[in-house]
């Protein structure tokens, strides 16, 4: 990518954000941040009793993303967030305009199989439902590409890179 951009990891619970996000950032030659560390702890516990968050939860966690993506304006970096509405993407260009979105797709029998694996994580398989009931995908006119999570880790981040490079340079 000729211009450092900030690439938000965005996707359902399970399609590898955590997994992807690094391996990307590591080709990009950026620095990661894990999304769900910028989650305050009412989130987490929340989370992990099986109640899914609302948009009160959301926004202060989005914000402070946000605010980290702008933080490497012009700097590149790769942020993990879910990002599922619209309405959360338009929250954080509001904060880092040149924000652009890699938006991990598959199955829903490919991810809740990939969940059922993960130990010791907050998110429960069981809220996979409402993860899929909030997604709106990208939009033609939201910078970002979507990417099949089919394949090994290796495989989607090189798919990632290859879409991300194929972007138009949006201004940071």
């Amino acid at each position: 990518m000729r211009t450092p951009h900030v690439v938000a990891v965005m996707g359902v619970a399970g399609t590898g954000k955590t997994t992807i996000g690094p391996l990307l950032a590591a080709r990009l030659g950026v620095p990661y941040a894990e999304g769900d560390e910028f989650h305050p702890q009412a989130n987490i516990d929340k989370m992990s009793a099986g109640i899914p968050l609302d948009d009160a939860d959301r926004w202060p966690w989005l914000d402070a993303i946000g605010t980290w993506a702008d933080g490497r304006h012009g700097l590149g970096g790769v942020v993990s967030c879910s990002a599922l509405k619209r309405s959360y993407r338009d929250r954080l260009r509001a904060t880092a305009p040149g924000i652009v979105f890699l938006h991990l797709t598959g199955t829903r029998e490919l991810i809740e199989d990939r969940m059922s694996h993960r130990r010791g994580h907050f998110m429960p398989a069981a809220l996979l439902d409402s993860q899929f009931a909030t997604l709106q995908p990208l939009q033609a006119d939201e910078a970002g590409v979507c990417v099949d999570v089919s394949g090994s880790p290796e495989e989607i981040a090189e798919r990632a890179v290859r879409a991300l490079a194929a972007l138009p340079d949006t201004p940071q």
